[in-house]
């Protein structure tokens, strides 16, 4: 079992995934606002749709930028996987067919059927790994993948959540992500793209054939430093409240529910006290990571479900240099976007990254999504009404 493969999706968030989404490499260069939002955190999250709220407005394309539209080559029906629960992971493998080394600044993830996306992540495939893809997808009849956590096409995980091969997320709350003008993601000559699609089937049912609108500039043109991303997952440990009865109110069998419902290798909710430490079940959990490699972090963003109540993300924490680079005090399903940050923050090897998230039983009470649903002992899970912890750093290297 790999580390990236649990932890990485996303969508945040993704999965995000993370789930999602979002989730990640999402940054408006032309936004300059604070690292902090404030919403109801009731206000839309029973029903997640991606209807739910307004898209930004149209971004007009900047020197030497242009559009090109990829798609799932058919439309997809889901369902669940293991015949049992209430999502669908899909991975769908993409060619762009790119004549020449791109960047890609901006993204549009367009659902087609936006009841049923929880999210979408965006994966890059190196060109080296295009055979591995395309043994990925061949193991199952029809078009795609089952693919809860991330991709399954590469492993040696560690690795990967420092610097994670997401090009783009997309989860409630937004149209276009567009990336500062001096920064992009690469995408190489040759190499293909991965939709992960996460279909919350509580709310939403039908075929799906979505898209995504990448804004492109030839890498030949040297006008963008490569933006990479850096998750940072933590463990969900909440327990029931006092006096709630039922099985799945112990951990034990709690877990064993996510493994049945998302398959018998999934089980990042022990995989993350590998990497954050100790298990302690409570409302707030958090993990500090090292920092490996200096860079500029340029945006920051969270990710949970619907239990959330608040996510913060610390450079240092606890130390005479500490600093919050993302302070989300009151959550709101429906809005995770990536924060961009009115100035890069420089860190550098042997700093520490944070993040800390605090999750709720008592929104059960007030979200449709929960209504005639038991209370049980949440854990890392993939699902909607599962939950996550996930940070995402976007960053340029040295």
């Amino acid at each position: 079992m790999h580390l990236r493969t649990a932890v990485v999706g996303v969508v945040v968030a993704l999965t995000l995934t993370a789930c999602g989404g979002t989730l990640p490499d999402n940054l408006r260069g032309e936004e300059t606002h604070a690292s902090s939002h404030a919403a109801s955190p009731a206000a839309s999250q029973g029903k997640a749709t991606a209807t739910s709220s307004p898209e930004a407005p149209e971004v007009a394309l900047r020197a030497g930028e242009t559009f090109q539209d990829i798609s799932m080559a058919a439309a997809y029906t889901p369902k669940p996987p293991y015949g049992k629960g209430t999502d669908d992971y899909r991975c769908f493998l993409v060619d762009p067919q790119f004549a020449q080394d791109m960047i890609v600044s901006g993204v549009k993830v367009m659902p087609d059927n936006p009841d049923a996306v929880h999210h979408v992540i965006l994966y890059k495939v190196e060109p080296q790994d295009v055979a591995a893809a395309e043994a990925q997808d061949a193991r199952e009849q029809g078009d795609g993948w089952t693919c809860f956590g991330g991709t399954g096409i590469k492993g040696g995980a560690a690795s990967q959540i420092n610097s994670a091969e997401w090009v783009a997320a997309w989860a409630p709350g937004g149209g276009e992500r567009v990336m500062a003008a001096d920064i992009g993601i690469p995408l190489p000559k040759g190499s293909r793209l991965v939709m992960q699609m996460h279909y919350n089937l509580l709310v939403g049912d039908g075929a799906d054939q979505s898209s995504a609108r990448l804004r492109l500039t030839p890498a030949s043109a040297g006008t963008k430093t490569p933006l990479r991303t850096m998750v940072l997952p933590a463990p969900v440990e909440l327990p029931c409240r006092k006096g709630t009865p039922g099985e799945l109110c112990a951990r034990t069998p709690a877990v064993a529910d996510i493994r049945q419902r998302f398959g018998e290798q999934v089980a990042t909710a022990d995989l993350l006290h590998l990497l954050c430490g100790e298990l302690k079940p409570g409302p707030t959990q958090s993990c500090t990571r090292p920092v490996t490699e200096p860079g500029q972090i340029r945006a920051v963003a969270g990710h949970m479900h619907l239990l959330g109540k608040s996510i913060t993300v610390d450079v240092n924490k606890g130390t005479p240099r500490a600093k919050r680079v993302l302070d989300i005090p009151v959550w709101n399903f429906d809005d995770q976007d990536a924060v961009p940050l009115p100035k890069p923050v420089p860190i550098t090897k042997g700093d520490t990254l944070t993040v800390t998230c605090t999750h709720d039983q008592a929104m059960r009470d007030v979200l449709p999504a929960y209504e005639g649903t038991q209370e049980r002992y949440v854990a890392w899970g993939e699902g909607t009404t599962d939950e996550m912890c996930l940070g995402v750093v976007l960053l340029t290297r040295g």
